[in-house]
């Protein structure tokens, strides 16, 4: 359409998008900045104070030292087991030691009786004699000791009393006689000692 030529400064209408209500208008296009990036495009990228780019890579050193100390407790923790072990083996071997001896030993029990009574009636003389101071040394060897002596304190735990004689004179009982040797391998009681006590009654 023409404008007549008289009307002149008239200003032109502004431009509306077509299907857009009022509610509707779009708003102002944000203006683009020189680097081709939208304020949006700006947002999405990481802040100056980022907690990932303020984190310190750990240095190789403090790495390989705590590995060290790591392996080294790993080490000491395996040795302690393993002298735990040791002597625990150890332990072991010289009670079977002591038992399989003690076996041994209270088989032949019988013999040193039979051999303390003909000592005792002057049967052992001569030979004879060597052969049984022979077996005692022996015997001893191998961690046999005798036990109940004449004269000392009662041990219920390695006495066993055949006859008992009340004395009044006596602080304590003591074994006045031994009628049968007992003896003892190590920490294990073969057989108590027979013996006669005297002193002291009980208490109760």
């Amino acid at each position: 359409m023409n404008r007549p030529p008289h009307v002149r400064g008239l200003p032109h209408p502004p431009l509306a998008l077509v299907g857009h209500g009022p509610e509707e208008s779009p708003g102002p296009v944000p203006p683009r900045t020189t680097d081709g990036e939208g304020p949006a495009e700006r947002e999405t990228g990481s802040p100056p104070g980022d907690a990932r780019g303020a984190e310190r890579p750990v240095p190789p050193e403090a790495t390989l030292r705590a590995d060290l100390r790591e392996r080294t407790a790993d080490l000491q923790r395996l040795k302690a087991e393993f002298d735990n072990y040791r002597k625990r083996v150890h332990r072991d071997r010289l009670a079977v030691g002591e038992i399989a001896v003690a076996n041994v030993l209270s088989r032949l029990l019988p013999v040193l009786d039979s051999l303390a009574e003909a000592t005792e009636r002057g049967e052992v003389t001569g030979g004879f004699q060597r052969i049984a101071e022979a077996l005692h040394a022996e015997l001893a060897a191998l961690g046999l000791q005798p036990v109940g002596t004449a004269g000392a304190p009662f041990d219920p735990q390695i006495h066993e009393a055949i006859t008992y004689t009340p004395d009044e004179r006596l602080a304590s009982a003591l074994c006045t006689e031994v009628l049968r040797q007992g003896y003892r391998v190590g920490g294990h009681l073969l057989r108590p000692a027979q013996v006669a006590v005297a002193g002291q009654p009980p208490a109760g």
